[in-house]
């Protein structure tokens, strides 16, 4: 049996699609709401079985690896988070790069040299990578209205991967992956199947509405901290809401904070565009937390502890 297991932001989901455009086989797919990284938990991997592992930490997932590779499983993993240490083993292979200026899908897109650039320009923009985007973009001469609609597009999918649940989500993350894994450009997708991208555009353009008018609960200069209603639409625009507040103030280090069924919070962090470092310090620092150099967060969050958060960001950025 075959395993396809990715995270369900857009990350996840556009790596895969290049992997199985360039290599079709039928699969089982596990995947989930973005902050559900430990999806290796979900399955029960033995001999001969195959998985391909894409955008979840290696670390967190350590144990569930070393156990399936001990029962005879093959792995393929790719990913940008932490990673720790890489066990050695001959049915391991790993395509691991953690710098702070890549994605799963620009490593895919390397891996597969280049068949589906467009797939990996989307979800660069979707992990908020504009950079690493254009650059990839400028060497294909793609026009401004294409690269403005994969902009979009990325923005979208991972939009649509937050929630406390997949109840939260306009789709569940397979279902997204199964609307669009069938289109070699993500610019068919969004001329063919516009019912789909309507949907999320409009979901997104809604929620942000609400979250542009929230003011922060704690600024200065180096961070600012918001708190956002306990409301679904919170829980699906924290990421984005993030992204974007980090692109209007690059030099601003950006915590955004919703409410949890737990009654605690969940935590968006996102490092200074200009200084994309520590953030993945700073949520590691508390027991649910990791992520990358640039962008993290915490899963769980005691209200508690808000104010320890609070004096940690901004010792972390000052």
């Amino acid at each position: 049996m075959h395993y396809d297991i990715f995270n369900g932001d857009a990350d996840g989901i556009c790596a895969l699609i290049q992997l199985r455009l360039a290599h079709p086989l039928k699969s089982t797919l596990v995947t989930g709401i973005k902050r559900d990284i430990q999806l290796l938990k979900k399955i029960d991997a033995h001999a001969d079985d195959q998985l391909t592992v894409l955008d979840i930490s290696l670390q967190k997932n350590a144990e569930q690896v070393i156990s399936f590779l001990d029962k005879g499983a093959k792995i393929f993993y790719a990913d940008h988070h932490q990673a720790g240490d890489v066990p050695p083993h001959p049915n391991l292979t790993t395509l691991i790069d953690t710098s702070p200026d890549t994605c799963t899908s620009l490593i895919i897109n390397q891996y597969l040299q280049g068949k589906y650039p467009l797939w990996a320009i989307t979800a660069a923009f979707g992990d908020n990578l504009h950079k690493s985007a254009t650059q990839l973009a400028s060497s294909l001469n793609i026009n401004t209205k294409t690269l403005s609609q994969l902009e979009k597009l990325g923005t979208y999918i991972n939009y649509n991967g937050y929630g406390s649940c997949l109840e939260d989500l306009h789709f569940t993350p397979a279902k997204l992956y199964q609307e669009m894994a069938s289109y070699t450009s993500p610019v068919d997708f969004i001329t063919e199947n516009h019912l789909i991208y309507s949907q999320l555009e409009n979901g997104y353009l809604e929620d942000m509405r609400y979250a542009e008018q929230t003011l922060p609960e704690y600024t200065n200069e180096k961070v600012a901290l918001y708190i956002l209603e306990d409301q679904i639409w919170a829980r699906r625009v924290s990421g984005v809401f993030s992204n974007d507040l980090a692109n209007q103030h690059p030099d601003r280090a950006h915590a955004v904070l919703t409410f949890t069924p737990d009654n605690d919070y969940q935590v968006s962090v996102r490092a200074p565009l200009n200084n994309k470092t520590k953030a993945d310090e700073l949520c590691a620092s508390f027991p649910t937390g990791g992520g990358r150099k640039a962008a993290a967060g915490i899963n769980h969050l005691p209200i508690t502890e808000l104010s320890t958060f609070i004096e940690k960001f901004d010792a972390m950025y000052s």
